[in-house]
């Protein structure tokens, strides 16, 4: 029903994906209850008159119960979902939290060296590590 909504209306949309570092510089992924089963970055929507920085707080200490510490953006990407309009802001920050699943949302959360990544990995978020490791070098 909302990729029907999205795809008639196409409604600008934004949304966040966190790329949290715990202090060993190891890459917090999570398992989403829903969609194809992959591990995934941590995020979600960018509420009406809300900051991108604030939703990736927001969104990580709602997932896996983690604060955000020293966040930034470092990109931005436009491109379509469900036939709109989208903004994607990529967000790192760090945690010095164990993460802890909502079992709502999010199903598993863990920290992962970036040398032995998880898979199967969204095809979305596999883009985005590039991405992400391609600006820190």
């Amino acid at each position: 029903m909302r990729h029907r909504w999205r795809t008639l209306a196409k409604t600008p949309l934004a949304g966040v994906s966190v790329f949290v570092t715990d202090m060993e510089g190891r890459l917090l992924l999570v398992r989403h209850s829903y969609g194809p089963g992959g591990w995934a970055l941590p995020g979600g929507g960018v509420g009406r008159d809300e900051d991108a920085l604030l939703a990736a707080r927001r969104e990580v200490a709602e997932e896996v119960g983690c604060a955000l510490e020293s966040a930034h953006v470092f990109d931005s990407i436009e491109e379509t979902i469900s036939g709109s309009p989208h903004t994607a802001y990529l967000v790192t920050g760090r945690t010095q939290d164990h993460p802890r699943p909502d079992r709502r949302e999010v199903v598993d959360a863990r920290f992962f060296p970036l040398h032995s990544l998880p898979e199967p990995l969204t095809r979305l978020t596999r883009q985005r590590i590039d991405d992400w490791r391609a600006s820190r070098s």
